[in-house]
């Protein structure tokens, strides 16, 4: 089957033929997936609320502009609806003092896990990623393992472009922060 652009299935469901629809599905469903399980951390609300993302896209695709990319568009749509999902279920996070943050250098990648072994620096990363709030999750997971650029990350997320660039910067703190907590526990316990 001959793949076509985005914008081409766009016309033809406009034009009434919804089967069009399943190329959309099959070429973002993952990609929807994956972002909604970063957010909410449950694969069941993260399959349920897929749905309710395709549901919606379906619905409201008369009412996309082009403005952005369709990818951009429908990763929009995902957030907000996994964002107000977690919200609601009112999850424990990690609150990290503002004068903490500025104590950690610009930079915190390169000693961000100093050096612990790679299985390590993965659980260690992803036990900090479960304590960040379901937007920051959100937006470090975009930038860095869906490699969505600043100007992306502003319209999925509704913000500018320099707040997401503050947003980023100060969450990558926080992951420094929440890692190195956990290195002086595992320390003590030794």
């Amino acid at each position: 089957m001959e793949r076509h652009a985005d914008n081409y299935y766009i016309e033809k469901i406009r034009l009434g033929e919804t089967g069009c629809f399943a190329p959309i599905l099959e070429r973002y469903g993952v990609q929807v997936f994956s972002l909604i399980v970063k957010i909410v951390g449950n694969r069941e609300d993260a399959e349920e609320l897929t749905q309710d993302v395709f549901v919606k896209a379906f619905r409201s695709l008369s009412s996309f502009r082009g403005d952005s990319s369709f990818s951009t568009w429908i990763y929009r749509i995902a957030y907000n609806l996994a964002v107000s999902a977690a919200r609601k279920k009112k999850m424990d996070f990690v609150p990290v003092d503002e004068s903490v943050l500025s104590d950690v250098p610009d930079e915190p990648d390169e000693t961000m896990l100093g050096t612990a072994d790679t299985d390590e620096r993965l659980a260690c990363l992803h036990l900090a990623l479960e304590q960040l709030t379901p937007e920051e999750r959100a937006m470090i997971m975009l930038f860095y393992k869906d490699s969505k650029s600043m100007e992306e990350i502003a319209v999925i997320t509704g913000l500018t472009e320099t707040n997401v660039k503050t947003k980023i910067f100060r969450i990558r703190k926080k992951l420094f922060v929440l890692i190195k907590a956990m290195e002086q526990k595992e320390d003590e316990t030794e």
